[in-house]
């Protein structure tokens, strides 16, 4: 797991900056604190930061084929590299190291761009091939390792890992995108391909980037691989059962091959549960585990993760983190570079920093509930969906429409009576209704947060137009399958996977998703909707399949998640700050929100009369990046298709 850099000359052949090279390689030290070094050539520049997983002996970078006519930049993991530097012997190719960078080298100069077809792993890497004149860069297909990029007003494009590599550069417009503080606002992470900033962006997961000198603009990324949906046909409940765990238990076994000590996330959840199980099975040595509690029982899930470390008799480290650990507030934003406002990093930083007392390597669960359904939100998207369906949008939309408009707001009363937000969900479409269900700040909140000017610079731009393009071009038209694509498009790689690769590459800690292996998530897509959300019962088929490896009590127990006690915490030991930031004149002066609103929702929750924390959470965590980057605001907002 590595950190990579690099500049590259549209215009061709000037000389680069090899202080500036330096700067972007040594803002992401932390990322790769084994070993590092730069390359440089007239109009080309790679810089790399390297954490020894495998091949520590000879696996240094950049790194070059054979007459150093192809050099290459990449992180992270390639699983099948073995079968592919076999292959690639038989083809003639000499290999000087045992390690997966020399593999993708090698697979460029057989394959070109279509290597990125062969490779089964997590990556970010760019390849400089100076025969052909061709920079070529990819990201993996669910977007696990991040890639960020950047054309440069001089004509130099840049890119790295992380953004921070990127403002390191002096001359990157750094101007907030207004309609990147729209999607902030409304998903608490800003979705691919923005980032907060106009002159950066972000390469989309399974996409490709090339560039060639001379060009006048960028050319559009090409897209290598989609989430296919394709039916199987013929497949009993029984069939699936036995097919989904000897996949699982496969793609497992792909991902735990490591030079260092490896072991595994186990919150005590299904999915982790799961990934543990298959390990145990997997390997002669116990498994190493590890899991954080919390000292408040309605947070705390350590007592099931130490039912499965006993059941599987792993070696297991557990802490407790104190339910009133916000001191890393600063710290996170320095981390995501841009706003980011899931509290769960707070939790997920301090697990990374506990497994990597151990472990360099550690194998996590994410992506269970993307693949088989098993957020609750999927629940209750298929349940309106069913109700809307008895009605054509045509009637419903006008009909419900007015009526929501219409009836008063009542927050106060339980939910069946709340009719007006019924019929408001009945109003919308799928899309629509799933947006507003996933959004930490629904339209009605943002319309109350931004001030008049900054609503005008949106041009009527809705962050909604994110979920509308993946969807209208979704490879599948089954309900369920289409709010499983989106969630992959937006959810998985925008907030769980920048989650992670923040929070672990923080601790020089490398994890693995073995949920996201890409011929997995190919299979389980095929699967139907019925196996994995029935009778209420989200990841159905894959709960079935595991019986034999866990309990009940751990497959059916009510989901938890990895959440903090943020509420209290803002009307209680974080009620000054929040305060101190929500109205700190430098974030009113942006002239992005209403000041009246801020302050009502500040008095509101303190006194208690409305729960206001995740919408104040935003705000604090936006005051935050403001602070740490010293941003300015854009004067236009001119909307980009996604």
């Amino acid at each position: 797991m590595c950190g990579i850099t690099g500049i590259f000359d549209l215009r061709g052949g000037r000389a680069i900056d090899p202080a500036l090279l330096q700067r972007m390689n040594d803002s992401q030290f932390h990322r790769g604190p084994s070993e590092g070094d730069l390359h440089l050539e007239p109009g080309v520049a790679f810089g790399h930061r390297r954490l020894s997983v495998m091949d520590v002996a000879s696996g240094l970078q950049p790194m070059f084929n054979e007459d150093h006519s192809v050099v290459i930049v990449f992180n992270g993991e390639i699983y099948n590299f073995r079968a592919l530097m076999t292959e690639l012997k038989g083809l003639g190719h000499e290999f000087r190291t045992r390690c997966d960078t020399e593999v993708i080298v090698h697979a460029w100069e057989e394959w070109g761009e279509e290597c990125v077809h062969r490779l089964r792993g997590m990556f970010g890497f760019a390849i400089w091939d100076r025969n052909k004149q061709v920079l070529f860069m990819a990201r993996d297909r669910l977007g696990i390792k991040p890639f960020h990029y950047a054309l440069l007003p001089d004509g130099m494009f840049a890119f790295g890992s992380e953004l921070k590599s990127l403002l390191t550069l002096p001359n990157l417009v750094r101007d907030i995108d207004p309609c990147a503080v729209e999607e902030y606002f409304a998903y608490g992470y800003v979705p691919e391909p923005r980032t907060i900033f106009t002159g950066a962006h972000k390469l989309l997961p399974g996409h490709t980037l090339t560039l060639t000198p001379g060009m006048a603009t960028l050319p559009a990324s090409k897209q290598y691989w989609d989430v296919p949906f394709t039916p199987h046909v013929g497949m009993t409940d029984g069939d699936i059962e036995g097919e989904t765990i000897h996949r699982l238990r496969e793609a497992v076994e792909s991902h735990m091959e490591a030079d260092v000590p490896l072991g595994a996330f186990l919150s005590g959840g299904v999915d982790s549960s799961a990934i543990v199980a298959m390990m145990a099975g997997l390997s002669n040595q116990p498994v190493n585990t590890c899991s954080i509690g919390f000292d408040e029982a309605d947070f705390d899930e350590s007592t099931y993760a130490r039912q499965v470390a006993e059941r599987y008799k792993t070696k297991h480290q557990s802490e407790i983190v104190d339910k009133d650990d916000y001191g890393l507030l600063d710290l996170l934003a320095g981390l995501y570079d841009e706003p980011y406002a899931d509290s769960s990093a707070i939790p997920t930083y301090r697990v990374c920093e506990l497994a990597r007392k151990t472990v360099t390597v550690a194998l996590s669960g994410d992506g269970g509930d993307e693949n088989f359904a098993g957020y609750r939100r999927h629940r209750m998207a298929m349940g309106e969906e069913r109700v809307r369906s008895m009605l054509p949008l045509a009637l419903r939309k006008p009909v419900f429409g007015l009526l929501g408009k219409a009836y008063p707001k009542a927050d106060w009363a339980p939910r069946v009576f709340r009719a007006k937000t019924t019929f408001e969900a009945l109003a919308r479409d799928l899309t629509e209704g799933y947006f507003h269900g996933v959004s930490i700040n629904n339209d009605r909140v943002r319309g109350g947060m931004f001030s008049d000017g900054f609503k005008s610079k949106l041009q009527g731009y809705r962050a909604v137009e994110v979920m509308r393009g993946y969807a209208n071009n979704a490879p599948t038209d089954d309900p369920l399958s289409l709010i499983q694509y989106i969630d992959m498009k937006t959810y998985l790689p925008g907030d769980i996977l920048t989650k992670v690769d923040r929070a672990s590459m923080a601790h020089a800690l490398e994890v693995r998703v073995p949920l996201l292996d890409h011929q997995f998530v190919e299979w389980v897509s095929g699967l139907p909707s019925s196996c994995k959300l029935r009778s209420g019962e989200g990841k159905y088929i894959f709960k079935k399949a595991l019986k034999p490896y866990l309990g009940d009590d751990i497959l059916y127990r009510k989901k938890m998640g990895f959440s903090i006690p943020l509420a209290s915490w803002l009307r209680g030991p974080l009620a000054g700050a929040m305060k101190s930031a929500v109205l700190n004149p430098a974030l009113l002066d942006t002239g992005i929100f209403n000041p009246n609103t801020l302050k009502q929702m500040v008095d509101e929750h303190q006194a208690a009369t409305k729960d206001h924390s995740t919408a104040l959470w935003s705000v604090l965590m936006f005051e935050a990046f403001l602070r740490k980057n010293g941003a300015g605001v854009a004067t236009t907002a001119a909307p980009r298709s996604n």
